[in-house]
């Protein structure tokens, strides 16, 4: 074994557990939402089981630019996502040991999903203005995803070292702050654009 090798986390279950709920929650909306636009293209006068109001739908989302940021619709990327956590739970439960440019890899990979989500959430929220459920799905899972991960990147010194370990033991226990935070922003905003959501 490599000194490298020793200073590698062991699995830890509670990420695992992380990682496996909230990477299958949030391929199951994907899925969900893949399957409406599909459902949309296929007959497209048909009714969605996510169009509930006409703030609160996913039909009325799909014609937009931001659907398909890449050319393609966005669920795709969801349902290819979201298959990376769920396997980095199951190799964790296994008792897999990833290297560090590995966690660095995935770390990079989740941040990018929560930083689209956000894009995704200023969108509809600011620009748009409608609301799609099986979107917000998406950003309830990954919001946990990245801060625990974060949290446990730090700890670990997965991320930026061992530099990191100290700080990280300090914040770990505090990462529910950061996702209800996190949470908090996104209610609070869309009761303030969306007061009629209170009468659903």
């Amino acid at each position: 074994m490599t000194p490298s090798d020793a200073r590698r986390p062991r699995p830890a279950l509670w990420l695992a557990v992380v990682l496996l709920v909230t990477g299958s929650i949030g391929w199951i909306g994907s899925a969900a939402l893949l399957i409406e636009r599909i459902r949309s293209l296929q007959n497209p006068g048909t009714a969605l089981s996510c169009d509930i109001s006409p703030f609160v739908s996913c039909g009325a989302l799909f014609d937009r630019w931001q659907a398909s940021l890449f050319g393609f619709p966005n669920p795709l990327l969801g349902v290819a996502g979201f298959v990376a956590p769920i396997a980095v739970a199951a190799g964790l439960l296994t008792g897999a040991r990833f290297g560090s440019w590995y966690w660095r890899l995935f770390t990079l990979g989740v941040f990018s999903a929560w930083v689209f989500v956000t894009w995704l959430y200023t969108q509809s929220v600011y620009v748009i203005g409608v609301l799609c459920p099986y979107c917000m799905v998406v950003w309830a899972a990954t919001i946990p995803m990245w801060w625990y991960l974060l949290a446990w990147g730090l700890k670990h010194g997965t991320i930026f070292g061992d530099r990191t370990r100290r700080v990280g033991r300090q914040i770990f226990p505090f990462a529910w702050v950061a996702v209800l935070a996190n949470y908090a922003v996104i209610v609070l905003t869309i009761l303030v654009q969306f007061p009629s959501v209170l009468s659903l």
